[in-house]
This record gives C-alpha cells, structure tokens and sequence, in this order.
C-alpha cells in the first residue's frame, strides 16, 4: 500500500510536468511568434524566464588590456555624481493610441514582416561574408573593417535583433561580443565618437532590453577606454585616442580643432553608463564638456547656437561664422532634450540649452521652400555670418538634417510647446517630399532649394525658379521643379528621414506617417537591393532598372535605419518614447522610473 506522502510527491510532479509544458507552449505560442511584439515589450523579458526561457551563460573573454587601471597624467579631481532626487514628472510624449481594426493590422504587420525579411537577408550576408568585421561589402561579398575592428556592424546591430525577435541570432551576436578585445586595435587610433555612438551606445542598450551581464561587462571596458580619451590638460575629450598613450596612461593632445558634434556627443552614452553601472566618473567627464557649451551658448556670432567648428584645446566654441545642424553638428543639438529626458529632468541645463537653440535655428535655420504644389513644409539650411555680422541663409540642406524634425517634436512635448512639435511635423514632412520629389524616390545626399520669403504664404513661381537655378552651376534639366542642386546625389542608406517620421508617428498617432513610411520603404528597399544585401546609391535623381551603386554597407543601414522602418510598422509599445531615449545610432536607452 502506497503511503499518503509517496501520492502527494507523485501528484505534485505530475501537476509540475503539466505546468512546465503549459508554460513552454505559452512561450512559444506567444514569445517566439513571428510577431514578438505580441506581448507589451516592457514584459517580454519577464514573460520569457517566467515561461520555459533562460539566458543562455556566456563566459566573458576580458580584454588583454584593463583600461580601469591606468594611471592617469592628468585625474579629473573632485567628481561631479549624477543628479539625485526623484524625477520630474515629464509630460507624455506618445499619442494615446487606441484599438487598432482587423484589416489595419494585417496591413501593418505585413509591411513590418517585410522589413524584417530585409534585414534578415542583410544580417545573413554579413554573417556569411564578413562575420565580425565592422561592415560588409554588398557587391564583392566580402567585408571590410573601418574603425578599429572591433565588429560595429555585430555590435551596432544587437538592439535591432532583439528588438526584431531574432533570439537565435542575437544570443550567437552575444557570444561573438563577448569574445572582442577592447585592449587590441587595428588601427593606431581610436575615434571617440564612432566608438561611443555605435559601440558603446549598442552594448548599452542590448543590455537595457535582454539585460545579458555580458553586454553591460564589455560596455563598462569600452567606457574605461573612452575615459581615457579626456587624460588631457584641461579634461577636454580628444577626437582621436592615440591608442599606445593611452594604454601608458600619458596625456593626450586635444585637436587644434574639431567638428562640434564629435565633444557633443558623448554625452548619453556615458552618463547612461553611468546609470547602469553606479560609477559617476563617466557622467562626471561629460559634464566638463557641457558646461564649456552651456558657458557661451550665446556669446557666438549667432547666439544660441556653436560653430560648426570648436577648439576643444583652447576651449574655444565661440570663434567661427558657419552654422548648420547638418554633418559635423547635427548630434550635439540632438543630444540636448535628450539629454533633458534621460536625467529625468534633474538637470535644467539641458532645458535652458534646449530651449535656446531651438529658438536660434527656427528664426535663422528653417525656411519654407517654393514648390509646384505650394506644399506648407520646412526645410532647414545653413547660417553664414558676414563681416557686417548680419546673418545669412544659405538654402542648402541635406539627408543628415532631416533628424531635427523628430528632435523638435520630441521636445515640444517634453517642454509642452504644440508650436515646436507643428514645426517638427512640417519638418519631417519636408523631408519626406525630398524623398517622393526624386525619380527614384530616395532624398539625394545635399541639394537646394529656393526659399519663400514668407512661412505663412507662398505661390509657386516659375520664373523665380528658373531665376534661382540659373545661379547653380550644379543645376540640372533632370531635376524635379522647386530644386536648383542636387549637389551630392547619393543615399548612403541614411537613416535620418524615416527617423523623423517614425517619432512623428508616435507623437501625433497619425496613419499618414506609415503611409509615407512605407513609401520610403519601397523606395529605398527596391533601388539599394544587390543579389546579397543593400548598397548605396551614388545618383538617385534619375530613374533606372540598374542603379550605380557603391560596395559598402554602412553599419547604420541594420542599426537604425532598417529598425526605424520596423518600428514603424509595429504596436506603440514596443520602444515607447516614453519609456526610452534613442542615441543618434537609434539605440535605445531605458529612461529613469
């Protein structure tokens, strides 16, 4: 006769067995669907340990180099700590969605799955013919390392499989990473700024979403290595990091002079890191660089904001008449409400800063250009200041500028200002245009325009526009009407356009955004496609089956721009702006609770 005792342990590993398969069928019925935003993003993790998943071990490979143990020339002295206290209570930024139609959904998930299916033939090919290599050759089918071969198409990429539902493929990422050594490079010196934007920032934000302890142990290697970079005199960050000083630890030498957004754009990165790991040293750093801008913000020849150029060596952010929000400045002002949100609001520098440049470039910066259809959008331009010190608008833009109208909206709504996310909107709106004006419907590299004299009203004339190109030796009889240039016609598979309109989506929850999302999709889908992967374009104004192409495939092409277009297409919830700030490489990065 079987005791009471023996039945109860039989019944309860009965009952077990039955839960546990329960739970597996749960978890792949509804986590490891090809739709992984099924679930509310924010429980995916917790619904995968909680129902059959587990974090696979990956065993750390230290670096052959402790970069935290360098004996530094010139220390930083007393340390600036986070901000402390509870957080501000910041405004909302995303729309308020509501239930979403059978037939909307299938839509939307059936452009998502072809995103998908894109990038998933991408990462095949990198993994396939340049697997640890910083990029991959589209054409030749082979790869390419372009910074300090430490594999940034893998490390960029890792938030985008995660956040695709690539699980396989992102745990064999992981296992890869874990293996990179921090203390070798390929190249003499370092770039701090590509290494903060693509390497550290993607390191960080894996972490936020799988919180895989690896990820978070290399960022922290990377981030001793980057804080090497400030062992100068005066604690100002070089451009370069000469590798072999600064394993010695000596001091660096500061760039005579520097674009302005490679010191201004440090600072997510290293004060989330900072966040993760407790350590203020790396908050405390940026901090220096900060107050150098914040100090003279509006001493400059066009107040409000920097040159394009500073002197990080003389300290110098004053000197210098050209002004524009485009390559070599673009992140330092994209960094600033960002900054504002991922501190919680704690630090009212970077709502002052904030405030201040946005005023500067709406006055100076944006114009409404003349166009066939009299279409109410923005552009932004250049600023150049004259010996009479009057400033002058150059209408040129291009593809990177196009950040600013997600950066706008995003800050109107931080700051609760409607105006700024309305001229975010026709900002981002501008941009698309430039998109659907050319015939092979991709926005050129820089091009220009003919800017109205008035935001509230302008009448389409033919007469200017003949007047206007008649002044551009560029111009050419291809071009759409309304554009006097399209003086670099390439796309280089940029992210910045579909950047704006995926945040303007969120922000306004208006469908027309998907629509001209998936416009652009088709677009740059169809005319970058090699028999491997995607390529850029070296002329995308006139039309053709076979468009030249360039073999190279920047890291940006899988790290934001192809999971911009993905999150486009997916549920709000998954990446909330209300839950995460995205660094100028699209990773995103948990804000504070």
């Amino acid at each position: 006769m079987r005791s009471r005792s023996s039945f109860r342990s039989r019944r309860r590993s009965l009952y077990l067995a039955i839960a546990g398969t329960i739970a597996l069928l749960y978890y792949f019925t509804f986590y490891s669907s090809s739709d992984p935003a099924r679930l509310p993003e924010s429980t995916q993790l917790e619904r995968y340990m909680n129902y059959g998943g587990s974090l696979p071990f990956v065993p750390v490979v230290e670096s052959s180099f402790d970069w935290s143990r360098v004996k530094l020339e010139y220390p930083p002295g007393q340390q600036r700590s986070l901000p402390q206290g509870g957080n501000k209570r910041l405004p909302p930024i995303q729309h308020e969605f509501g239930p979403e139609s059978s037939a909307a959904r299938q839509i939307r998930q059936a452009r998502r799955e072809e995103v998908r299916k894109l990038f998933q033939k991408n990462w095949q090919s990198y993994r396939k013919y340049a697997w640890k290599m910083d990029a991959l050759l589209p054409l030749s089918a082979a790869g390419r390392d372009q910074f300090s071969g430490w594999a940034a198409t893998l490390v960029d990429s890792l938030d985008t499989l995660w956040i695709m539902g690539l699980r396989e493929e992102f745990d064999e990422a992981v296992a890869a990473v874990a293996e990179i050594d921090f203390g070798k490079s390929s190249t003499s010196r370092v770039n701090t700024f590509e290494t903060t934007i693509r390497y550290l920032g993607g390191l960080l934000a894996a972490y936020d979403l799988s919180k895989r302890k690896v990820l978070l142990t290399k960022a922290t290697e990377l981030g001793d290595l980057i804080y090497i970079g400030f062992n100068t005199r005066r604690r100002m960050p070089v451009d370069f990091i000469d590798f072999d000083q600064a394993q010695r630890g000596e001091g660096l030498t500061v760039e005579g002079f520097v674009v302005s957004a490679s010191p201004g754009t440090l600072s997510l990165e290293m004060t989330h890191l900072s966040q993760l790991t407790g350590d203020s040293k790396y908050y405390d750093a940026i901090s220096r660089v900060t107050d150098l801008f914040h100090q003279h913000q509006n001493e400059t020849s066009l107040p409000g904001m920097w040159p394009m150029y500073v002197s990080m060596s003389r300290q110098d952010v004053v000197t210098g008449r050209s002004f524009t929000l485009g390559g070599g400045a673009d992140s330092l002002y994209e960094y600033l409400p960002k900054m504002y949100a991922l501190l919680g609001g704690l630090e009212p520098t970077y709502d002052t800063m904030s405030r201040t440049f946005m005023n500067t470039v709406d006055k100076h910066l944006f114009f409404r250009p003349m166009v066939p259809n009299d279409e109410d959008i923005l552009i932004s331009g250049n600023v150049n200041i004259g010996d009479d010190g009057v400033a002058r608008l150059d209408p040129e833009s291009e593809h990177l500028t196009c950040f600013i109208g997600g950066v706008f909206a995003l800050a109107g709504k931080l700051f609760g200002s409607p105006k700024d996310v309305e001229t975010g909107a026709k900002l981002a709106q501008g941009c698309a245009y430039a998109y659907r004006s050319m015939a092979t419907g991709m926005m050129p590299e820089r091009y220009n325009m003919v800017p109205c004299e008035s935001r509230k009203s302008c009448k389409w004339n033919e007469e200017t526009w003949v007047k206007e190109r008649s002044k551009r030796p560029e111009w050419k009889k291809h071009l759409p009407r309304g554009f006097t240039t399209a003086k670099d016609p390439r796309y280089i598979l940029r992210p910045e356009a579909i950047e704006s309109v995926f945040i303007l989506y969120r922000i306004t929850g208006d469908k027309a955004y998907q629509e001209t999302a998936w416009d652009m999709f088709k677009a740059v889908s169809k005319g970058t496609r090699t028999e491997i992967a995607n390529a850029a374009v070296l002329d995308v104004t006139i039309a053709g089956e076979d468009l030249p192409q360039e073999d190279y495939m920047e890291s940006f092409w899988l790290a934001e721009t192809l999971k911009y277009f993905y999150l486009a297409f997916s549920p709000p919830d998954l990446i909330s702006l209300d839950d995460y700030v995205l660094n100028t490489e699209a990773h995103p990065f948990a804000r504070p609770k």
